[in-house]
């Protein structure tokens, strides 16, 4: 909820918006009045729809975003007594496959709700934005690849461990193939969140929203959220495959 206020304070300094910079102490009441507002919101669903898939879609858009950040590591080691663990919920040896499998089935989400959605500009905004997203994952596979391949193994923690603490050893900084890599990858990060100027999937400069051009309330939301969800799963996967070395304990 907090990622969508850093975003919108901006926006809002762009747009004279009093909301994000007003509600509360420096805006931070916004993301619960928005909450609030779509949970009371009267929740539409149009007559001529193929109501599972219907209800189906936005649940699992934020399912699959949801379930990614089980394997995404969020900061070093943590010892308390003598419990010394991650902060990951789960690390397994294969973590970005994992990662990469969720975030493209995330992908059937946006197509089945323009699809059910029985409206033709819902399907041609559910099309489009399907066909960014897998665009884009094609070429952030391969920037993955580079790391996976100096690294040798599929686990995030791993790919930390093959960083150094100092940040002259990071990825990002370590040899010019893997600076581009991360360049790649940034642009399809931007893509795969919906970020401008990739923001096909509501079409914010059009009349109708693409393919949540018949959602409202909460199921609207939840489209919302599932963006902001995925945004934060690729963002932390670049943080953690280039600059994951700040993430190992000091020598």
């Amino acid at each position: 909820a907090y990622t969508t206020l850093a975003e919108r304070k901006v926006v809002a300094h762009i747009q004279n918006r009093w909301g994000p910079s007003r509600v509360g102490p420096f805006g931070i009441w916004q993301p619960l009045c928005d909450g609030l507002k779509f949970i009371f919101k009267e929740d539409l669903t149009p007559p001529y729809v193929y109501k599972p898939l219907y209800l189906l879609a936005p649940v699992l858009s934020l399912t699959v975003a949801l379930t990614s950040i089980a394997v995404i590591p969020i900061g070093p080691w943590v010892t308390i007594g003598s419990v010394h663990t991650p902060l990951q919920i789960a690390d397994v040896n294969i973590g970005l496959l994992i990662i990469l499998g969720l975030t493209s089935i995330g992908v059937y989400g946006i197509a089945l709700a323009g699809w059910s959605s029985n409206n033709k500009w819902a399907l041609l905004g559910g099309i489009r934005s399907a066909a960014q997203i897998v665009s884009y994952e094609i070429p952030a596979a391969i920037a993955i690849n580079t790391v996976i391949l100096l690294t040798g193994t599929l686990s995030m923690q791993g790919i930390i461990r093959a960083q150094g603490w100092a940040p002259w050893n990071w990825f990002l900084f370590d040899n010019p193939f893997t600076f581009i890599a991360f360049f790649i990858f940034f642009v399809a990060l931007l893509a795969e969140g919906n970020r401008t100027p990739f923001d096909l999937p509501e079409a914010e400069s059009e009349l109708v929203a693409g393919a949540f051009t018949e959602y409202s309330g909460l199921r609207w939301s939840l489209f919302m959220l599932a963006e902001y969800a995925a945004m934060f799963v690729v963002s932390s996967v670049a943080v953690a495959l280039w600059l994951g070395g700040w993430m190992r304990p000091f020598p």
